[in-house]
């Protein structure tokens, strides 16, 4: 275990600027210092506890090049964030303060290392969806950041976000904290399936001024990958065929990071080894180590990896820094000379979904009955062994009554009124149909019939084989994703 690193003699002045706060001016100074290397290694630091080793952030290791301070909370006014140390940290430390705080931001920075504020998680409750709550997010981050030293901001909005708003807000924040500022994203893997969700658009609006994408390859079921076949999380494939996405859809190689849980205890699905991890760095790099995916160009200026977090990385002695780190390193200056062309080894697109296994029997619940293969957006209510459950964000796959502490997928709603329970069926398992490749259907229903490649915003109405569809998510639909087949973009009204 690590211990909480004494300040130098060396260091002495500049934590007592740092624990004093620090004016608008010396933050930009700071932040002209020599900037992130070519290919990082980000790591969530938890201002929290939560069965992870509580850390000052001056323990966290060397090895971590950007470390997010997770997290910034919501206020009374519509966008505003604030911060400081919490309490409960603070107590498991034996007393940690916001003076000792910012005087480790100070200590990190002597290292070399970049600190960023972090808006959002799971639980997070901020909206930015007009100019108001624009303007208010951008002053009050970039109040934080003066107070505390941060070199930028990271959004991992889980709860919906607007790519309009929180682009002008990220670009006024910009032009008050100039060229060195450090902006990175989290979004969950259903947000950047294409070009025309919200956080994907988001991403490209601010391409000029965005350093990193670290995308949560965890907590999300299986999803399509960049050559329209289907990839389960917890594989090599599924983060090369997901990141593929991102680089064949605007993004710079240097912009795209892999982002994964540091052990098996951090999140609820798609922990691998970090052996893994450099083996899909590899691929995207160089070609080399691929799984069944191969992509057809190398992107040797990759970003780099995150993990959630830096202490579950503690809680597991620091396995994932101390593989993922220096192989990060190994992979040279990086740089996007022209892509490499590689044959492929994947079979051709295909655009049928996984086998789906048999939808449980509800008995007398009201709620529909969990099924294995069905994606479902958080919020949704199923039925399973006699009680109800409502799913606390995107999942695929996970058993409801599946327990793992903190990241339970599934809220247990008690049990049903009348039962319910679900005895081995006795029918054969019915398999999904591959979706129809078809011209779009014209539609029964109320309203326009359904098509492919067109660009959607949540809130639309369609008709497909004479249903009627709500759209749930912004983006632009693609053969295989018909409402029937993907639950998490529409709701069938």
């Amino acid at each position: 275990m690590r211990r909480p690193r004494l300040i130098t003699a060396g260091l002495v002045a500049a934590a007592a600027v740092a624990a004093t706060g620090i004016t608008a001016a010396g933050m930009l100074s700071a932040q002209a210092a020599p900037g992130l290397p070519a290919h990082v290694l980000t790591g969530y630091w938890q201002d929290f506890t939560n069965g992870a080793k509580a850390l000052r952030l001056s323990d966290v290791p060397t090895s971590y090049n950007l470390v997010a301070v997770a997290f910034a909370n919501a206020t009374g006014s519509p966008g505003a964030v604030s911060f400081s140390v919490d309490s409960g940290l603070s107590s498991a430390l034996g007393g940690y303060s916001d003076a000792q705080f910012k005087a480790d931001v100070a200590t990190l920075h002597s290292r070399g290392q970049k600190v960023i504020i972090s808006v959002g998680g799971q639980n997070g409750a901020i909206s930015v969806g007009d100019s108001t709550s624009a303007t208010n997010f951008a002053n009050s981050v970039f109040s934080i950041m003066t107070a505390y030293g941060f070199d930028g901001v990271d959004i991992d909005l889980e709860n919906g976000i607007n790519a309009t708003y929180m682009g002008q807000a990220l670009q006024s924040l910009s032009g008050k904290a100039g060229s060195g500022l450090i902006i990175t994203l989290a979004p969950q893997t259903i947000d950047m399936q294409s070009t025309g969700m919200a956080y994907f658009q988001l991403a490209l609006n601010i391409k000029s001024i965005l350093t990193l994408v670290n995308m949560q390859y965890y907590n999300s079921g299986s999803m399509n990958g960049c050559n329209g076949q289907v990839y389960a999380q917890g594989t090599e494939d599924f983060m090369t065929a997901l990141a593929c996405i991102q680089l064949q859809g605007g993004l710079r190689p240097d912009q795209v990071g892999l982002g994964l849980p540091a052990s098996g205890s951090a999140a609820g699905g798609g922990f691998v080894s970090p052996s893994v991890v450099n083996n899909a760095l590899d691929c995207l790099a160089a070609g080399t180590n691929c799984g069944s995916f191969r992509p057809s160009t190398t992107w040797p200026g990759i970003g780099g990896a995150m993990d959630w977090s830096i202490n579950w990385d503690a809680s597991s002695g620091y396995a994932f820094a101390n593989t993922v780190a220096p192989h990060l390193a190994s992979l040279g200056g990086g740089g996007n000379p022209p892509p490499t062309t590689a044959p492929p080894t994947t079979r051709p697109p295909t655009t049928a979904p996984p086998t789906t296994a048999p939808p449980t029997n509800p008995g007398s619940c009201s709620a529909p009955a969990w099924n294995a293969g069905t994606a479902y957006v958080g919020g949704t209510t199923v039925s399973y062994n006699g009680h109800s459950y409502t799913s606390k964000w995107w999942t695929q796959g996970e058993q409801p009554d599946t327990h793992s502490g903190q990241w339970d997928v599934w809220t247990d709603k008690g049990a049903c009124t009348g039962g319910g329970g679900n005895p081995p069926p006795t029918t054969t398992p019915p398999t999904t149909a591959p979706p129809t490749t078809a011209a779009p259907t014209t539609g029964t229903g109320q309203y326009p019939a359904w098509q492919a490649n067109h660009a959607y915003t949540a809130g639309d109405l369609v008709s497909y084989n004479g249903l009627n569809y709500k759209c749930l998510q912004s983006h632009t639909s693609l053969v295989g994703w018909e409402p029937p087949n993907v639950p998490a973009l529409w709701q069938r009204v």
